[in-house]
């Protein structure tokens, strides 16, 4: 999932912009757009940039709509309600009509034991504990972090698969260090302004943060898709932390 696909959603219907024309400003196909918006398609920093200029806002205003006001569990909209807001009102009406059709023949189904069996089936996922934990920044897997302020945010996360020792949490943006870490991975930090070499960690190179690793002279992209960072003495370079885990939704 992606954390900023009811950003876009808000901005987009309080500008009163239907998905077929964001996807005419963005260059998107209507399904990508709609996949961005529920959460079921990650998005990059490229992608990013596209929504805010498309939408004539800053990247750093999608960021901050994303930041709850409250810990509280807000449920997403359905694949289906989604779909429906798009028809036309005639359409819309089939659906309707077509769905009432679908409840009435559920309803007069008798109950059989495989249905009884299915209502008693409980993840073992569920038996988890989970815990919120506050989410204060963005580095990059790409070009440089996007966001001018701190992410302020919190996020729920598996108790098992917190480790016990570090300092701060990062939200990753981009896919250079595939596969390793990917885009919209949680970075559990532990803050050092020195790490050894062959080490995965958070650096600041004239002023944008970077999650790479550590190599002498330069830091490097694991995806060689993307190119490594060299440094010199002309670089303004100050290590933030250590990487000390990677931690990714399910």
């Amino acid at each position: 999932m992606n954390i900023l696909g009811s950003s876009i959603k808000e901005v987009r219907k309080s500008k009163k912009l239907t998905q077929k024309k964001l996807a005419e400003l963005t260059g998107f196909k209507q399904n990508t757009i709609s996949n961005h918006e529920n959460g079921n398609r990650q998005l990059d920093e490229k992608d990013i940039r596209i929504y805010a200029q498309a939408l004539e806002v800053s990247p750093q205003y999608l960021f901050d709509l994303a930041k709850p006001s409250s810990i509280e569990i807000i449920p997403t909209t359905s694949p289906i309600q989604t779909i429906y807001d798009e028809l036309e009102r005639p359409r819309q009406g089939k659906v309707l009509n077509y769905a009432k059709r679908q409840l009435k023949e559920q309803r007069n189904e008798e109950e059989t034991k495989i249905n009884e069996v299915s209502e008693n089936i409980i993840r073992l996922d569920d038996y988890r504990q989970t815990t919120y934990r506050r989410v204060t920044g963005v580095v990059s897997a790409g070009s440089g972090s996007i966001q001018d302020d701190d992410l302020d945010m919190e996020v729920s996360f598996y108790e098992d698969e917190i480790p016990d020792d570090y300092d701060a949490i990062a939200y990753v943006v981009g896919n250079s260090m595939e596969p390793k870490i990917k885009n919209g991975d949680y970075l559990f930090i532990k803050n050092t302004q020195q790490v050894d070499y062959n080490t995965i960690g958070i650096f600041q190179v004239d002023g944008a943060n970077y999650v790479k690793k550590l190599r002498q002279g330069y830091l490097e992209s694991l995806n060689p898709d993307y190119e490594d960072i060299h440094l010199d003495e002309s670089n303004d370079i100050r290590t933030i932390g250590e990487v000390v885990s990677v931690y990714r939704e399910k």
